[in-house]
């Protein structure tokens, strides 16, 4: 394996990690009964929607690296 191809799949785990990571730190849109209960707990809390805005985006960002790497990696001069 060479060293290009070994720097592209640990960058891909690492975006991987990325995109799970900032999708999982995204509040959810709730619905039904439980929502009720959850967001009044909000409205009493407060929400943070400049966090939510930047999680989008940096989760974009990543997914958008993630195929880079992928179509890179399946290339036929990167094996």
């Amino acid at each position: 394996m060479s060293n290009f191809k070994t720097i592209l799949i640990v960058l891909q785990v690492l975006f991987s990690i990325g995109i799970i990571t900032t999708i999982l730190l995204q509040s959810g849109h709730a619905s039904g009964l439980s929502g009720a209960i959850a967001g009044g707990a909000q409205s009493l809390l407060g929400k943070k929607k400049g966090l939510d805005e930047f999680l989008n985006r940096l989760s974009m960002v990543l997914a958008a690296g993630f195929l880079l790497m992928t179509l890179l990696l399946a290339m036929p001069w990167a094996s």
